[in-house]
């Protein structure tokens, strides 16, 4: 006999109130025996059948993820270049939508810069 999945799952868990979670798992039958006959109790196992008894499913976590075309993760970190240069990736604009144009003031402070996005009719003091 199987695990108990889905509504029968969500009834047994209701008539037993008072049990915990890994008591409820035991009579649900989540459970393996190892090499050495000791009876485990499979928690996670457990745990994803609720969460399908309720209708919640956690499948789609990589299709929802936008694609982005090439290029690596953003690690929130960027270096001087040897030129001197620092480059800020697409990934971080795009993260903030940030299009073509936008303009910025750069204000120094005694160890960080901070890049204030300037309105359209505002201009950069120099």
């Amino acid at each position: 006999m199987g695990a108990v999945t889905g509504r029968d799952l969500l009834q047994l868990i209701k008539q037993n109130p008072d049990k915990s979670a890994r008591q409820l798992a035991e009579i649900a039958g989540y459970t393996t025996s190892t090499k050495s006959g000791q009876q485990r109790v499979k928690m996670l196992a457990f745990q994803k059948a609720v969460l399908e008894a309720n209708n919640i499913n956690f499948k789609g976590g990589e299709e929802e993820v936008e694609t982005v075309r090439g290029g690596r993760k953003a690690t929130y970190r960027i270096q001087v270049q040897q030129n001197g240069n620092l480059l800020i990736g697409a990934a971080y604009t795009r993260q903030i939508n940030l299009k073509p144009g936008t303009t910025f003031e750069i204000q120094i402070g005694r160890k960080h810069l901070k890049l204030v996005q300037l309105g359209k009719d505002e201009v950069p003091v120099e």
